[in-house]
């Protein structure tokens, strides 16, 4: 491949089904050996569609694999066993990956059944160390090619600051990271030490202000780790997960959370024994006094933050089923605030990740609701519009487009958008809504979530608002308003997949 001309790389492309980017890579000049040299940056450049960044990285990446595989291989087995070279080019002609046909298989005259035993033993143990030889050298290769993903163009704002980013923004740094290291480990999710150890310095060397005290390695690790375990938890299909589940159970002393779960009567009965429904006296006010000192911290423990949270649940639920004056609740809860607990909390109660499903949605409809007659001279729409054709940048206009999407929901369902968003205006109702200024100025935009006219937390971007909107109805148990009801009912629908929860309130 290191000798192939620019004709013979766009043949490549054609024979695997990516003759879509042969006009680009003939106006490039892409040869075999540029084909090999691509990293992550250039063939994100070079190529447009994600799926087929995927597929190009993983067949130069096999390619590049076996061949310095093999080398290495026949090397070491030549030095090793220079008794058998036969079985050896044998063994290795047939691991190549493009083979022109069957390999003859050689038969060696032996004298005794013992020594055709030995050949017997040797040929196998050679097809065994083959099989790990190539598991090592593939984790190997991974680790020295990695790169740190493309982040979202909010996530790059933040790090470009060169500011330490607040608990949600770490959140979705975690969640790229672990999304591009499973997409190089080929699906799996158990990397091992190493691999997090590389992506972890990667990331910390590129944003060295990450690296909060000289512990910044551990906690970003540990994050990632965390993040790992979190989508492992509700497998139960995949057969690597089984496999270890099976092999490795759960840590002594360790269950699974219930938000994390399948929803069966014994995870139910073992959550009940292990962790006490009620509260009593001193026990309660320190945990409660505790969270409030934490509150005011910079660096906060969220691991402890998390913990203390599960324990007092009961106690909240009761003061909000009773109707507790919400600066109360915030009072004595105030990490309810914090647009992840707020998530947490929903989670807790639904088992659904909130925010997760609020992506998805806005990544399905913004383009259809942007299309709809009903919104064409809609203010917000006009003002997209006009913002668009100052912008050519993709991450930007795609921005632009899924907070138009946003935003236009409630008139898409003839709904009274003031109950949903205040755009550019004061907040005047008392239910959970949005105060949105400067929608589409990528620079000064400001999402917050007001509830009883009163902020309750700033929001990063329309995707974390509108996931807060909707949790706050529920965490808070406000009920809907009739004229946003279709439109927080559509969005109930689409979260809990088809199971009425508005309704049921």
């Amino acid at each position: 491949m290191e000798n192939w001309s620019v004709d013979q790389v766009c043949s490549w492309l054609r024979q695997r089904n990516l003759g879509e980017l042969v006009p680009k890579f003939r106006e490039e000049e892409v040869s075999g050996a540029a084909l090999l040299a691509l990293n992550d940056r250039m063939v994100q450049q070079l190529v447009k569609k994600i799926g087929h960044q995927a597929v190009l990285m993983d067949l130069i990446n096999k390619y590049q694999q076996q061949k310095s595989g093999l080398e290495s291989l026949t090397y070491c087995c030549k030095t090793a066993s220079p008794e058998f070279p036969e079985v050896i080019s044998g063994a290795t002609d047939r691991q190549m990956l493009n083979s022109s046909g069957p390999v003859e298989q050689k038969k060696y005259p032996c004298s005794t059944e013992n020594e055709e035993g030995l050949i017997d033993h040797r040929v196998l143990k050679q097809k065994k160390n083959l099989k790990s030889f190539f598991a090592r050298y593939k984790t190997l290769q991974w680790t020295s090619s990695y790169a740190l993903p493309d982040f979202p163009y909010d996530v790059k704002c933040i790090l470009a600051e060169k500011k330490c980013p607040d608990h949600s923004m770490r959140i979705r740094i975690i969640e790229f990271l672990q999304a591009d290291m499973t997409k190089y480990l080929e699906g799996s999710l158990y990397p091992n030490s190493q691999q997090y150890n590389i992506v972890v310095n990667a990331l910390l060397q590129a944003y060295p202000f990450l690296d909060e005290d000289g512990n910044g390695f551990l906690l970003w690790k540990r994050a990632l780790k965390d993040r790992f375990k979190y989508v492992r938890r509700p497998i139960e299909d995949d057969e690597q997960v089984l496999r270890n589940k099976c092999k490795f159970g759960h840590r002594r002393g360790q269950t699974r959370k219930s938000s994390f779960a399948e929803n069966k009567p014994d995870d139910v009965q073992v959550q009940v024994e292990e962790e006490p429904v009620h509260l009593e006296g001193s026990a309660m006010d320190v945990h409660i006094k505790w969270l409030k000192e934490e509150y005011m911290k910079t660096q906060r423990n969220w691991k402890e933050v998390d913990n203390r949270m599960n324990v007092t649940i009961e106690i909240r639920r009761k003061m909000i089923s009773n109707k507790a004056p919400l600066k109360d609740i915030l009072r004595l809860f105030p990490f309810l605030r914090c647009p992840y607990q707020l998530f947490r909390e929903f989670q807790l109660l639904t088992h659904m990740d909130i925010y997760k499903k609020t992506v998805e949605i806005l990544e399905i409809y913004s383009e259809n609701i942007l299309s709809l007659y009903v919104v064409r001279n809609n203010p917000i729409n006009i003002m997209l519009q006009e913002n668009l054709k100052r912008h050519t940048e993709e991450d930007i206009l795609k921005y632009m487009k899924t907070t138009a999407a946003c935003l236009l929901l409630p008139d898409v369902f003839g709904d009274d958008s003031s109950l949903f968003a205040a755009v550019n205006e004061e907040v005047k109702v008392v239910t959970p809504v949005l105060e949105v200024k400067n929608p589409f100025n990528v620079n000064s935009c400001e999402f917050a979530l007001y509830v009883g006219r009163e902020e309750l937390a700033q929001l990063d971007d329309c995707t974390m608002a509108l996931a807060a909107l909707v949790a706050a109805f529920h965490v808070f148990d406000i009920p809907c308003p009739k004229r946003i009801h279709r439109t927080l009912n559509f969005l109930e629908s689409l979260v809990f997949e088809n199971k009425s929860a508005f309704s049921t309130w």
